[in-house]
């Protein structure tokens, strides 16, 4: 079996809160160097001097993965100083809990973040890495992207984009020494899981999703889905016909 990488420095975006400020503190260890990108200059401020207490060297920027320019000359300009061993692709927004479903400004604002906001994080990271032949790519999906939910069509959309060009880009990248991991989590504690009026089974915390999602990582898992129940009954929701399971899924709640 193949020894756990070991990552000494990373990129992470949309680490203010829930996932990614929990992958933030959980590879901050000393001697790492960790650069984390989020919204709210607050929240990700207060994840940095956590990083910090634990050791590690932080830089944290207060960026919007949607702004192209922005994203290229962070990555760039931080492999320059920092060659990166690890980028996850973690910002990511969905619509709110509610009865009428995605408006279209919410829908193109899903696909900006979760679609455009990934490709805008990957590529100036594929670049670095492949000229230097080595590195680690991650991209944050989710069991939504295993079968399109009624209830939240552009985040189910966008997360199943992300998942097949991730699987992809593992084949396309494997012989430049590039490595690329698909995380597909559940029901995780967060910002964004906070609004659901509705059960969310097997839920788990942001500190637990991230310690799976690492040890993935550095065992070079092709796709990181968990739980394992959720993670199961999706796969099988998009085996099976519509006309079987539309019937279920349009009672569900839908994003406002």
């Amino acid at each position: 079996m193949e020894a756990p990488a070991s990552f000494r420095t990373v990129a992470i975006t949309g680490a203010s809160s829930g996932i990614g400020a929990a992958l933030a503190e959980a590879f901050a260890t000393p001697g790492v160097f960790l650069a984390l990108s989020g919204r709210d200059r607050g929240r990700l401020d207060a994840v940095a001097e956590r990083c910090r207490r634990s050791g590690a060297d932080v830089a944290a920027s207060v960026l919007d993965v949607a702004n192209r320019t922005a994203i290229t000359a962070w990555i760039s300009d931080l492999d320059a100083a920092h060659p990166l061993d690890l980028v996850i692709a973690n910002a990511g927004i969905s619509g709110g809990t509610g009865g009428r479903g995605e408006n279209e400004e919410q829908t193109r604002a899903i696909f900006d973040v979760n679609v455009t906001g990934v490709l805008n994080t990957v590529w100036p990271a594929i670049a670095a890495m492949r000229a230097r032949g080595r590195g680690h790519i991650a991209i944050m999906s989710s069991i939504a992207g295993f079968r399109g939910m009624p209830g939240a069509p552009a985040y189910s959309a966008s997360k199943a984009a992300v998942k097949a060009y991730g699987e992809a880009l593992r084949g396309w990248l494997a012989a430049d020494g590039v490595r690329v991991s698909v995380i597909c989590p559940g029901y995780v504690e967060s910002r964004m899981t906070a609004g659901n009026a509705f059960p969310m089974p097997f839920l788990m915390s942001a500190e637990r999703a991230a310690s799976i999602i690492k040890r993935g990582i550095e065992r070079n898992r092709a796709r990181i889905a968990f739980p394992w129940p959720t993670a199961t009954a999706a796969w099988l929701l998009g085996l099976l016909p519509p006309a079987w399971t539309d019937p279920l899924l349009t009672r569900l709640p839908k994003k406002e």
